[in-house]
C-alpha cells in the first residue's frame, strides 16, 4: 500500500481560498498512491484561534467541495485533514472529512480531546463523541486528531473496532516535537498497529510548527519521516504485518483492564 503524507506549510499572508486550491492541486499530483493524508486545520492554522469563527464553514462547504474534487480526479482514498466546522446549531467543531476515490464522502470524524487548558479551541469547539474507522480495501483506518494522540484509551478504542492503520492529523508545534516523536511511536507499539502522522509546516499565529510527519510500524520502527519544512511524505507499506505482527506476539490477547473479566 502507497500513502503520501502532505506537510504543507500554512502561511498567514497566504488566503485561505488559495491554500485550498493549492491543497488541491498537491492531492492531485499524487495520483498513484492510495492513501492521501493532510494534517489538522490546514486551512486557517491550528493555532489561529482568532479566526476560527470568520472562517468556520457547513459540513458541505468549499473545503468538502475541493476535497471531494481532488480525491475524485486523483483517484485516491483522501483523508483530507481538519478544517473548522459550524454545525447548523452554530456550535463549531475540529472536523475530519474522508473521500473515497470516486469522491464520495465515506466519514466524517470530529476531534474528541480539544486542546488549550480553558482556552483557544477547548473553549471555542465542541468536543467530538463518536470514534470513527474506515474501511479500505488493503485495511481499516482509525481517525485521531493532534491532541488526541496523548489519550491512548481512544486508539485503544479504535483498534477495538478494527482498526489496523491509526491515522493522525495535526498541528503541532516545534517546541513539543520530542513527544510528537515518541507517542507516535507508543501508539503504534501498543496497539500494534501502523501509526501514519502528518503534522503542519510553517508558523502560524506566531508558533512554529514541528513538521516531521512519522510513519511508524506495529513493531515501532520508523519506516519514513520528514523535516521540518513543506514536503510530501510518500512510503509503502505491508498491512499484512499488522495481523502477522498480533499473532507472532498476540499482547492485545493478554489484556485484562478495560475489559469484562470472569468472575
Amino acid at each position: 500500500m502507497r500513502a503520501s503524507l502532505i506537510q504543507i506549510a500554512v502561511d498567514p499572508d497566504e488566503s485561505v481560498e488559495a491554500r485550498r486550491q493549492r491543497a488541491a492541486s498537491l492531492v492531485v499530483a499524487q495520483r498513484g498512491s492510495d492513501l492521501v493524508v493532510l494534517p489538522e486545520l490546514w486551512p486557517v492554522g491550528a493555532f489561529a484561534y482568532t479566526v476560527f469563527e470568520e472562517e468556520a464553514e457547513p459540513l458541505q462547504g468549499p473545503t468538502h467541495e475541493v476535497m471531494a474534487k481532488a480525491a475524485a480526479e486523483a483517484g485516491v482514498w483522501l483523508h483530507a485533514g481538519s478544517f473548522v466546522e459550524r454545525a447548523p446549531d452554530g456550535t463549531l467543531y475540529n472536523t475530519t472529512f474522508v473521500f473515497a476515490p470516486d469522491g464520495g464522502r465515506s466519514a466524517v470524524y470530529r476531534k474528541i480531546h480539544r486542546f488549550g487548558f480553558d482556552k483557544g479551541e477547548a473553549v471555542m469547539m465542541g468536543a467530538g463523541e463518536e470514534l470513527v474507522t474506515v474501511a479500505l480495501p488493503q485495511t481499516t483506518l482509525g481517525l485521531a486528531t493532534c491532541y488526541d494522540l496523548r489519550f491512548p484509551e481512544q486508539f485503544r478504542g479504535l483498534v477495538d473496532a478494527g482498526a489496523e492503520t491509526l491515522v493522525v492529523a495535526a498541528g503541532w508545534p516545534e517546541r513539543r516535537r520530542a513527544h510528537w516523536t515518541l507517542l507516535a511511536q507508543a501508539r503504534a507499539v501498543e496497539n500494534q498497529a501502523y501509526v501514519l502522522a502528518v503534522g503542519t509546516a510553517g508558523t502560524h499565529a506566531d508558533i512554529p510548527q514541528a513538521g516531521h510527519s512519522i510513519v511508524v510500524d506495529p513493531w515501532g520502527e520508523v519506516l519514513a519521516e520528514a523535516g521540518s519544512d513543506e514536503e510530501i511524505l510518500t512510503v509503502e507499506f505491508d498491512p499484512a504485518k499488522v495481523g502477522a505482527t498480533r499473532e507472532q506476539f498476540p499482547a492485545l490477547k493478554d489484556r485484562r483492564l478495560g475489559l469484562a473479566l470472569p468472575s
